[in-house]
């Protein structure tokens, strides 16, 4: 799966993004959302609010692509993070973390 993360500075207190995919679902924050239905060559548009997709989900030559909202936390993350929107390809597992951090206390003293 072609995870495009559309990284977004969350509310403060707001938990931040975690995902994982296992084939055609993509588990995020907890929810499994299972995008096998999409045919290939086709696409789905989500419906309503409660998703962390933005646009289409496609399915191009058997795989499939997502843009997925990313939230972060501004406390944790460097003030300038980078204009390109993160792209992974995974199959199985985590979604890596696209967001530039800040140093740990214990590295900054280093």
């Amino acid at each position: 799966m072609k995870v495009i993360c559309i990284c977004v500075a969350g509310l403060p207190g707001q938990p931040e993004t975690s995902a994982s995919v296992n084939g055609d679902v993509i588990t995020v924050d907890g929810v499994p959302y299972d995008l096998s239905a999409v045919p290939d060559g086709g696409f789905a548009e989500p419906g309503g609010d409660n998703h962390p997709f933005i646009g289409r989900i496609e399915r191009i030559d058997g795989g499939l692509r997502v843009q997925l909202r990313w939230i972060y936390s501004d406390a944790t993350a460097e003030p300038d993070q980078p204009a390109v929107q993160p792209v992974f390809m995974v199959i199985i597992g985590e979604v890596p973390d696209p967001i530039v951090r800040k140093p740990l206390a214990s590295e900054a003293a280093a």
